[in-house]
């Protein structure tokens, strides 16, 4: 059965835990957990930085913005479908820096022209690859950063609009250092670029906070693979990861995002773009890995004739929970924008997308869509969707919509009559629900490793 729905499905809100484990950081808070301490005890965990005035302004004015905020509850609307009390139960540290890999043949893209690779928020050069760069094109970190190259990061980095988000100023107040990828006026990059964030915990609670900014100039185009993964044995670990994009006029980004950390781990990521006039982005986003995730999209069009393209695929099973929010908000007229999102929810799992789509006044003849399409593949678990449209312009062409379904009878029974087991009609059926966005991949190797991971999941099920 297949239910339209425009608006929220109805869900039970449940209350804020009571933990019993009031030990944060190095301070004790009450019983019930003090969210606004626990959040500052995660400020008292990040470490110096040094010789880089401008990046202590930054991170002392994101350390302001913090100390006003507190952990989200359900309470918070933004975040009523996902709860964070998992999260406010662990007492988290820093990543021993002795702990380090000598290699990792995991994460070799075999197309990929360079990789760039950190590991608990720590750049890993003995692990990077940055030889195979055409003529003034950056990848590197903070410290590599040629001077040339300082005044438009320090422009950009921290200073998209959302940065007083409470884990995205937390991320910047903790900022050591980055993943920074500069793109040239007018050049082509071939090669897909690949960024990998690695965590790795030996056996304690740790907390990593990557950070990435990529300036693609006017007229560039690039493809990127951002990568999230567990370098060890499953292990709790939180991630709060911010990712800002920077296209310039008539500038072409191509995204892929891939979160496949360990179902022990915590994610929490933000991935912020600006566009400028006739800029394209496009976006595949792949969740797949965490005790709790959540991936936040923010697209600013902020020139006219703008594309932005966000498909996300999200698989989410046991008792986990998956939540991807979004914004596409438009500022110019003649933009156009398309987003697809999926999730497959098995076991007591909980998938959540709570999506908008703004369009001012000043948007005239804007054209956007934006579809949730959600599987339920047990009766225990859940799927929370909620699309939104906010249009104040008179001369657009928009659409919305949300499907929550479990696998139509009738297709599997149409399998069934050509000769394929009931089981096997179902795990086909659901395989290309989700190859529908892997294929939008344009790395074959990355395509073929979901594809994989989907193969072997189903035979393991």
């Amino acid at each position: 059965m297949t239910i339209e729905v425009s608006t929220p499905m109805a869900v039970s809100t449940p209350t804020d835990s009571i933990l019993t484990n009031p030990e944060v950081g190095t301070a004790k808070v009450s019983t019930k957990v003090d969210r606004a301490a626990y959040l500052g005890n995660l400020l008292s965990l990040r470490s110096p930085v040094e010789n880089l005035p401008w990046l202590q302004e930054l991170r002392n004015q994101a350390a302001a913005i913090v100390q006003e905020l507190a952990i989200p509850t359900t309470r918070d609307e933004d975040w009523r479908f996902t709860d964070l009390s998992a999260l406010v139960a662990q007492t988290w540290q820093q990543p021993d820096p002795a702990i380090d890999l000598k290699a990792c043949d995991s994460i070799v893209l075999p197309e990929a022209g360079c990789r760039l690779v950190f590991m608990n928020g720590v750049f890993k050069p003995h692990l990077s690859k940055l030889e195979d760069l055409p003529a003034g094109v950056f990848v590197g970190n903070l410290a590599q950063l040629p001077s040339d190259r300082l005044a438009a990061v320090q422009a950009a980095l921290g200073h998209q609009t959302g940065a007083e988000e409470v884990f995205t100023a937390l991320n910047t107040a903790s900022l050591t250092d980055a993943a920074i990828v500069c793109i040239p006026r007018n050049v082509a990059v071939e090669k897909p670029i690949h960024l990998v964030f690695l965590s790795r915990t030996a056996g304690t609670t740790t907390i990593a906070q990557p950070r990435c900014l990529v300036l693609a100039e006017t007229g560039s185009a690039v493809t990127l693979v951002e990568e999230y993964s567990s370098a060890d044995a499953p292990g709790t670990y939180f991630t709060n990861a911010v990712t800002e994009v920077v296209v310039g006029d008539n500038a072409q980004v191509n995204h892929t995002r891939i979160q496949w950390e360990n179902q022990q781990a915590f994610h929490i990521g933000k991935t912020a773009v600006s566009q400028g006039r006739d800029a394209r982005y496009i976006c595949t986003a792949i969740s797949l890995g965490g005790q709790v995730s959540r991936h936040h999209f923010e697209v600013y069009s902020q020139g006219e004739q703008t594309h932005s393209q966000l498909m996300g695929l999200t698989i989410v099973d046991g008792d986990r929970t998956a939540d991807t929010h979004s914004l596409i908000a438009f500022s110019k007229p003649y933009c156009t924008a398309t987003q697809v999102n999926k999730c497959i929810a098995d076991g007591k799992a909980h998938g959540v997308f709570n999506g908008r789509i703004y369009v001012p006044k000043l948007a005239q003849q804007t054209d956007a869509s934006q579809m949730s399409r959600n599987l339920v593949l047990s009766s225990k678990a859940r799927i929370d969707t909620k699309p939104q449209l906010e249009i104040v312009a008179d001369n657009v062409k928009c659409a919305h919509g949300a499907t929550v379904s479990q696998l139509e009878d009738d297709e599997v029974f149409y399998l069934q009559s050509r000769g394929i087991g009931a089981d096997a009609a179902r795990k086909l059926l659901t395989f290309a629900f989700a190859t529908e966005i892997i294929n939008q991949i344009p790395v074959a190797s990355l395509r073929q490793s979901l594809t994989q991971m989907m193969r072997d999941r189903q035979a393991a099920s």
